[in-house]
């Protein structure tokens, strides 16, 4: 096993529990997470995030190629994030969306997108960037921010489940149609294991669908509401979100990509804005990316 998967250290083991605890702890006890930091000194709450840079320490002290200016911009960054984010929430009272969550945003959906952070970590540990980032803008938004209607909450409930359900069922069958059509998708008749498909949907549920249905449906839709109203933001957040897809599966724009990824937004953000939920757009994202990548891709 040690052979097989030589990245499983006790270094970055304890990264990754580093990496998931802020995660994890503001999405199953909000309240007490927000409660906790905002008790802090103000120089403590927004300094607070440079301890985020711990896990590239941790993990690329162990691989032997640290470098200074990741663990600096991994200490740096979040630090940044958080005062400005607190200083949009001095400015904006009415949350309407200040220049700075904007900017944000940007920064952080191109540093995934384009993979910029990526050389910081040896092979196969490049996820630790995408949730060390998710993780800035957590402490930001949720913590610092406390934008509302985020509904970055994931004590499910059995409507999330029926609304997500909802419309991933509304939409595959549109997916199916234009993919196949456009040669995009291609049925396996293969079925899986008993064991992988409740695994990779767990698995895409919160390493790939709570991430980004935070991202555009909690953040970036929520705002952008306040400023051009929900189907404007709705279709707007779609767009944005299939863009984001160009660079998936291939070294050119994969327009076939980007279409199936926008349209799929849009029945993700129906299900977010639903009741403000990203429990249950997440279940939609989950089901639509567990049957594309175990049967269709």
């Amino acid at each position: 096993m040690a052979a097989a998967l030589p990245f499983i250290t006790p270094a970055n083991i304890a990264a990754a529990l580093l990496t998931l605890i802020p995660f994890f702890w503001t999405a199953f006890c909000p309240q007490t997470a927000v409660a906790r930091v905002n008790s802090l000194p103000l120089a403590a709450k927004l300094l607070g995030p440079a301890l985020l840079c711990i896990p590239y320490v941790l993990v690329a002290a162990s691989a032997g190629n640290f470098h200074w200016q990741w663990c600096t911009l991994y200490a740096a960054l979040p630090v940044c994030i958080a005062v400005l984010l607190w200083q949009a929430a001095q400015l904006d009272l009415s949350q309407r969306g200040n220049w700075r969550d904007f900017l944000v945003l940007i920064v952080l959906g191109l540093a995934v997108d384009l993979r910029w952070f990526e050389a910081a970590w040896p092979p196969h540990l490049a996820i630790f960037s995408k949730i060390l980032l998710l993780d800035a803008g957590i402490y930001g938004f949720v913590l610092i921010r406390q934008i509302d209607g985020v509904g970055f909450d994931l004590r499910l409930r059995l409507r999330d489940a029926g609304i997500g359900l909802r419309e991933a069922a509304i939409y595959t069958p549109i997916a199916l149609a234009i993919g196949l059509a456009l040669g995009f998708l291609h049925v396996h008749r293969e079925w899986p294991g008993v064991l992988v498909i409740p695994a990779a949907w767990i698995f895409t549920f919160f390493f790939i669908a709570v991430p980004e249905e935070l991202f555009f449906r909690g953040w970036l839709q929520n705002l952008l509401e306040r400023r051009m109203g929900r189907t404007p933001a709705l279709l707007l957040t779609a767009a944005l979100f299939g863009l984001a897809h160009f660079n998936k599966r291939t070294a050119n724009f994969n327009w076939r990509y980007v279409l199936l990824a926008a349209i799929a937004g849009i029945f993700y953000g129906r299900a977010w804005r639903t009741d403000r939920r990203v429990g249950a757009s997440a279940i939609t994202h989950a089901t639509v990316d567990t049957i594309w990548s175990l049967w269709l891709r």
